[in-house]
């Protein structure tokens, strides 16, 4: 795989792009255009830009009223704090109103791992999944960033769109095709799936090669719109392979894993399943690498975890 830029990167380039030839196009910023890549947009499109400084509330109620007026408008703020103090704001504002802002939620997961726990956006999944009218998507990697903003930008209801701060593998060839709601199967198999979203996508792909040096085959789904979830093609994993694995940057309780869970059961499936990420415990600290690793959201770890769940296959 090739590495390519930070999603992060290429979410403020893309932006950045469209709104020279959109003058609809609107910014909105928590005192965040620098660490939200947009410092260029701001000294360019200095029109197309409101700072709010730092209040997450504003933030929402600002882009919610820009948005009622016709405006594209993107709020860009770091998501631990976004989906936390502005919470309500997203939930009437937004949600409540049917008010199509995008909320970008940046550094996200574990991204400020060094920062700690009150840095560390590890509820933003749970919290929004339970209001409804809201659309929540990851992207994995540079494409689907480009296809995220592209798709969204005259989507009639809001959506939170989630960022961290690594570089990302390029996963996906030219011609795949991206729609919101649509998982992306990357590779095909029948030993075991890892369904995943956002940064951990790469981590999975990376333990199916691990694990595809053994004579296993596992199928890699990025699952980059957590809601609404593509139950059709995860059941179809569920139908097709022997063991099925969640990845995510979120706690285990809430996010991606509930829902594939949830889906699953609701359905009748019984297979061997792990819910893959942070525990309900005090987030150790340290860089996201050091803590995917602590956590098993490395490739050793993710393949570990695969073939223990074959084990428990019935002869």
């Amino acid at each position: 795989m090739e590495l390519g830029r930070p999603n992060l990167d290429e979410f403020a380039s893309t932006l950045f792009a469209l709104a020279q030839h959109d003058r609809n196009i609107l910014v909105v910023t928590s005192d965040s255009r620098g660490s939200g890549k947009l410092t260029p947009f701001g000294l360019q499109l200095p029109d197309q830009l409101v700072e709010v400084g730092i209040a997450e509330q504003n933030l929402v109620g600002v882009a919610a009223g820009l948005a009622s007026t016709g405006k594209r408008v993107f709020a860009v703020s770091p998501a631990c704090f976004l989906t936390a103090r502005g919470l309500e704001q997203i939930k009437n504002d937004l949600a409540y109103s049917d008010i199509p802002a995008k909320i970008i939620g940046i550094s996200a997961g574990v991204s400020y791992g060094a920062l700690g726990s009150t840095h560390h956006s590890l509820h933003d999944f749970a919290v929004l999944r339970a209001i409804h009218n809201i659309t929540i998507i990851a992207p994995a990697d540079n494409f689907e960033t480009r296809s995220t903003i592209q798709a969204i930008l005259d989507y009639p209801h809001p959506v939170y769109v989630r960022f961290g701060k690594a570089p990302q593998y390029h996963l996906h060839p030219p011609d795949t095709r991206f729609e919101i709601g649509k998982a992306i199967t990357i590779t095909g198999g029948h030993d075991v799936c890892f369904v995943a979203c956002g940064e951990t996508v790469s981590m999975a792909y990376a333990a199916s090669q691990v694990l595809a040096a053994e004579g296993l085959t596992c199928r890699v789904i990025s699952m980059h719109t957590v809601k609404p979830l593509d139950v059709e093609t995860l059941v179809l994993a569920a139908q097709e392979t022997k063991a099925l694995i969640t990845v995510e940057e979120h706690s285990v309780h809430g996010g991606l894993g509930e829902a594939c869970a949830s889906a699953l059961l609701e359905r009748g499936f019984c297979l061997p399943f792990k819910i893959t990420g942070i525990p309900d415990e005090y987030t150790v600290t340290g860089s996201q690498a050091e803590i995917f690793n602590d956590y098993g959201i490395s490739p050793e770890g993710l393949a570990a975890t695969a073939r223990q769940l074959l084990q428990r296959q019935p002869t």
